[in-house]
Order: C-alpha cells, then structure tokens, then sequence
C-alpha cells in the first residue's frame, strides 16, 4: 500500500480530532438503533401484518420467517427529471434480482427530486438547496418503520443524493448502497451550447435558436451530460465507496447498465446482518471517506456545491468538515479531468477515456486517496481501480485502462493540467468564499475594479441591456444566501459576464449566492460568508468601491476599510411567498452558514 501524502494524513487527522465528541456520539447511536438482527422482529403481529399487506405469498412467507433479508427501496423517480425517468422500473427490477437470491424488497418511500434546469432563474429555485434538507427528512420517514435490513437508494442529481445519504446515515446500522441510472448519449457539444446562450444573451439570436440548441443537448433520458453537481455527485459516491466501481457514467438502458443494476440488487443482501458479509452504512463511511470525496472532487474540476453539500452530509456522520479542509487538500492535488466547463468533452468522454478507475488509480498510488477505506464492494477502495464489463453476457471486471485513452480529457499524476486542484478559499474583509479557478484563465484570476451592487440577477440584466457594463467591474450580487431567498444558483448571470469578458473587459463576480458546477471562465467568489442577510459585509458595499479577487493569494478585499463602519443595508422582501415559498419561511430563519452546510437538520456552526 502506497504511504498516504502527508497533507492528507493531516487533513483526515484534524477532521477525526475536531469530530471527535459528535463522532462518538453518532456510533453510539448506531448502536443504539440496531444490534444486528432484523428490526421488524420487535414489531407486534399487527404492525408486521400491516408491513407486508400488500406483499404476495412468497414474499410475506420472507419477510415473515426474519432470516432472509427484506430491502428498503427509497426512490426519487419522476419523469420530468431525465436522470429519474429510468427509475421508473426500478424497484421491479430490483425486487426480481433480490428475489431470486432468496430476499425480498420493498419501496419504503419516495422523495421529492426537483430540477434544477427547469427552475433555473425562476423564483421557484429558491426552494433547491431546501428541497436536500427536506429529501433528508423524507428519507428518514421512509426508514422509520422497522421493516428493512439493508437500503437501496435510487438518486442522482443535484440536492437529491446529498439529501438521501443525510438521510440514510441517520440508519447507520444498516448497509446502504446507491444505485445510478448513468448519463444520456452525447448530444450538441456543450461548447457550442453555451455559445448560442451567450449570443442569445446579447441578442444576437432568437428564442427559437436558443430552444433548438438546448434542446439538442437535453435530449433524452439520463443524467445530463456536462460535469455539473449531478455527475459530481456520481463522482462523489463511487470515491465514498458507496456505488459499484466504474459504474456511474455507464449509459440507461444498456446491457452493461442492467447488469450493474443487479449485481448491485443482489450485492445489498450479501451485506446485510444475515448475509455473509455485513457492512453497516456507519462501519464503511469515516472520515477517509469524506477527504476521498473532496480529493476526487478537486482532481475532477467538480462542482462548487459540494463545498456546502459534503459539510452537510459529514455532520449527519457525526463529522466536522470546513473550507480550510478542502484549500489545504486543493494545494496538494492537481486536476487531472478536463470536462466541461473545465473543457470541451462532456462525461461521456470522461468515461471512454479511462473514467473514475483511471482517475482514482493515478490518485491512489500517488498517496492522495485512502486505499484502505471501507466500502459495499471488494476489500477496500484500492479495489475502485477496477472497471466493470460483460463476458457472454456476465458481468465481471478488469482493471481499469493503465494510461489515459485521451490526455485531451483525463491527464495523469506525471502530467495534470493544474498543479493543484479546481477550489480555492478567499478571505479578506468581505468574509470568506470559494472559488472555482480550473475553468478561469490564469490572466483572469485577479480582479481589482470598482463594484456594481445589485440585489438580483433582473437587475444585472437590466443594466446589461442599458449598457452600463460596458467597463472593468466586480459584480456583487448580494442578498442571494440561504437566509435571504434560499440560495438559489445564479446561471442567468453566467452568459452576461462572460460576454462582457469576451469584449475584454476585466470582470468578475463576488455574491452570498451559488453558482454550481457550471461554474465557468469568469473568476467568482461565492457562497460568501457571513451572508448580507446575516449582516455580513457585502450588506455595507456600494457602487464603486474598489474591490480586489485575488484566486492567487486567496484575497476577497475591499480597499476601503471604513466601509465596514456604514450602516446595514436592509434585504429585500420578495422572498416571503409564491411557489411554495412559504412553507419554508422557517428554513430561511434557522438555516445554518454555506461552511457550516446550510442546513436545518444539523445546526451547529464550526
């Protein structure tokens, strides 16, 4: 085994000693909730008949006798979302794979799975970084009534797998494992879909023009196909150990993609109290875990949510992660994938060119991944280096592709593309954010301009159009943080500054708002903490301070120290209802820091 990098030793060191009273206290939870045997064996007669009602006779006899393991599906399917649509048959096919080892499977519940794309500038986005809090609680009520051995969650986008994995390690004491659906075919380059958004933006096509590209991109069901927080998070789970190995990326309906589906089915019963091997969700996830996640995010170019995203799933373990983690550990890894926004290929590319076993072999022997990790599949993660394929129609596996079948998209450990990786932590007298640098030009990381202060993304549009942009600026879009309207991500800015880069003018953006994975070329410092809403500084700025962005030295500053000594500017009220808005009054009150997760559920601040 290669000897672990020393920063990544120190990282998951400090991160077990900073956790370590709610780590503890989580295990002894688990403990607590299970001792290895079935949970509906202390149900009474009417809540088990209850329990499998519905069930047919074989199925109830399973369930009934308490030595085969009964599975609970907890499912996000809906076919307006095209990543979900393949779900719709899920729990068919999984019922039929677990039957026919002996087990039986149930669908504990749904959990809602909004779209991001569809919502995208709509008022209706304020409730996605919610909607993770919310599948998290449905989650737990799904689980709540005693009937299951082992879970089986089926997720992939945006807030729907971080909610389901806060969710499920709430049921630590049963094994867990997530079940993919894969990415659509490739369809219109992404670098092409972004040029029509961006001559649409400046009016230079119509809305027919820009339909029929999105359209050609968005085209069919599966995960869409540029590296955003979906894909991050199929990323995210293979390197937590908590999918199949080289299985994420593998297309819906394919032979491959079913065969997978099953293996997987049948491997959630061998890892149950009544299988051969049982791996309880809370014995395989730790804080190896987590830094192989935010290493494999940062050699990936992955989306900036997970900056909020893993803080929020690590607290459910019982885990404290913050900011300073993933800088520390983005000094010492470089980034090896280019996909877009980070380049031209899309996850396909990804994929055929050596995909996640590549990546993580070249992160492995390089000490910067956790080899001994645990996980639902093989001795450790050292067994992740593998790929899966069929052989007469069986599935088996291979090690993954040694070098990289295109240096263009997947480079390696002797040759990255960047010595450290895609996130870097800014601080200075604005508060602290992050920022996505893999996709921003090395000339373009350093900003010093006076502000434009807007309070909405309507607003930089109107003055857009206005041409009052027309110059060197750092934008500040303020008001945007979980406190004020739920924080929505802020993709209607994206076209309009990068147009403005284009005529090269100096811009960048610095806002309490998220802007995701397709954070792109133009340099910007989000998730700004302490929000405005939270009387944070950027609710003292006003046009024309001279702000810097520094990615370099890591420096968010405003040049005038006495603007600190300004009253308070107050949020505005347009959040309050609309959509649905309004039962979430109560998250907006008591919603935690971006660092601190921006969650309800686990509300301690680091």
């Amino acid at each position: 085994m290669v000897q672990i990098n020393d920063t990544v030793a120190k990282v998951t060191e400090q991160i077990n000693e900073r956790s370590r009273g709610p780590r503890q206290d989580y295990l002894d939870l688990m403990a607590r909730s299970g001792d290895l045997r079935p949970q509906r064996g202390q149900l009474s007669c009417g809540n088990l008949a209850h329990g499998f009602a519905a069930c047919g006779d074989d199925d109830k006899d399973s369930i009934r006798l308490m030595e085969a393991s009964n599975i609970g599906i907890v499912t996000a399917f809906n076919d307006m979302l095209s990543a979900h649509q393949p779900y719709a048959e899920y729990p068919e096919k999984i019922k039929s794979a677990v039957r026919a080892v002996g087990s039986t499977a149930q669908v504990a519940g749904g959990v809602p799975a909004m779209c991001d794309g569809v919502t995208q500038g709509q008022i209706g986005m304020e409730l996605s970084l919610f909607s993770r809090d919310n599948i998290a609680q449905s989650t737990g009520i799904a689980l709540s009534h005693h009937m299951f051995d082992g879970i089986v969650c089926l997720g992939i986008c945006d807030k729907i797998v971080p909610g389901l994995i806060m969710g499920v390690l709430r049921f630590g004491h049963l094994p867990a494992l997530f079940i993919p659906a894969g990415p659509m075919p490739s369809g219109l380059p992404n670098a092409e879909k972004a040029r029509v958004r961006q001559l649409f933006a400046e009016g230079k096509v119509g809305r027919e023009e820009l339909l029929a590209a999105e359209s050609a991109s968005y085209h069919s069901a599966g995960t869409c196909t540029f590296y955003g927080t979906a894909n991050t998070n199929q990323m995210v789970m293979e390197a937590m150990g908590l999918q199949l190995p080289g299985g994420s990326f593998v297309n819906p309906d394919t032979p491959l993609r079913e065969a997978l589906t099953r293996e997987s089915s049948e491997l959630i019963t061998r890892i149950t109290a009544q299988g051969r091997d049982p791996r309880p969700l809370a014995s395989v996830i730790d804080a190896r875990s987590f830094v192989n996640a935010i290493v494999a995010l940062l050699a990936s170019g992955g989306s900036t949510n997970h900056t909020i995203h893993l803080v929020a799933m690590a607290r459910a373990a019982g885990l404290i992660i913050n900011w300073d983690d993933f800088a520390q550990l983005s000094a010492v890894v470089p980034l090896l994938a280019r996909v877009y926004p980070n380049g031209q290929a899309d996850i396909n590319h990804f994929h055929a060119a050596g995909g996640t076993g590549f990546l993580f072999r070249e992160l492995l022997d390089a000490g910067l991944m956790h080899g001994t990790a645990n996980t639902v599949w093989g001795e450790n993660f050292q067994a992740y280096t593998q790929e899966p394929y069929l052989v007469d129609g069986q599935l088996t596996w291979r090690p993954a592709a040694t070098t990289s079948l295109d240096p263009d998209v997947l480079g390696t450990m002797a040759k990255p593309f960047a010595s450290e990786g895609g996130l870097r932590l800014l601080k200075g007298n604005l508060g602290r954010a992050v920022i996505k640098v893999s996709a921003v030009k090395p000339e373009h990381r350093k900003v010093t301009a006076p502000a434009v202060v807007i309070d909405s993304q309507e607003a930089l549009a109107e003055k857009f159009a206005n041409g009052d942009l027309e110059r060197d600026c750092v934008v500040v879009v303020r008001f945007q943080g979980p406190r004020a309207n739920g924080m929505p991500e802020l993709h209607k800015l994206t076209p309009l500054l990068g147009s403005l880069l284009d005529k090269g003018f100096a811009v960048a953006l610095v806002t309490d708002g998220r802007m995701s994975g397709a954070s792109g070329k133009v340099p910007a410092a989000i998730h700004v903490t302490p929000e405005a809403a939270m009387g944070g500084a950027l609710a003292r700025l006003q046009d024309g301070d001279m702000l810097t962005l520094d990615a370099v030295t890591g420096t968010l500053q405003c040049d005038d120290a006495q603007f600190l000594d300004r009253p308070l500017v107050t949020a505005p009220r347009n959040s309050e209802a609309g959509v649905g808005r309004e039962l979430f009054g109560l998250f907006r009150e008591v919603v935690t820091t971006p660092e601190a997760g921006a969650t309800v559920i686990f509300r301690e601040e680091a």
